[in-house]
């Protein structure tokens, strides 16, 4: 796997990423599919979700859209999300990142999306955009 020329999809629609108090429960996920993850620490529980999905009552920073790196990526496998991670913050590109057991997904603001597919394309990755994007 080279990490000067990775691909990426854009994921359809817009995301929302959500604070919950770390001991609330976990809410139930979304009938349909698409990317929804949770993660508890000690101090909070994050749900990122579509936005139509964000939990009643979370505090919500929507307007997001992911990125996903094509997978699976090998756990030996070094530096990865930082060959993605570098353009974006050079291009001054605001990023909530999230990680699989397969693969990792960066999400940009929705704003922010064409000069992040912009700096990861000068970077030597390809994004692949759904041909009829509905969040656009």
């Amino acid at each position: 796997m080279s990490v000067s020329s990775l691909c990426l999809t854009l994921l359809p629609g817009r995301y929302a990423v959500c604070r919950l108090a770390a001991d609330a429960p976990l809410p139930a996920e979304p009938p349909r599919g698409g990317l929804w993850s949770a993660t508890r620490t000690e101090g909070e529980l994050s749900i990122v979700c579509a936005e139509a999905d964000a939990p009643e009552g979370a505090r919500c920073e929507p307007g997001w859209r992911c990125l996903a790196l094509q997978g699976p990526i090998p756990f030996s496998a070094t530096g990865i999300l930082a060959s993605v991670l570098q353009p974006l913050a050079a291009a001054r590109i605001s990023i909530f990142a999230l990680s699989t057991y397969d693969t990792d997904a960066v999400l940009v603001p929705q704003g922010a999306l064409d000069a992040a597919v912009d700096a990861l394309s000068a970077a030597g990755h390809r994004v692949d955009r759904p041909i009829l994007d509905p969040a656009r």
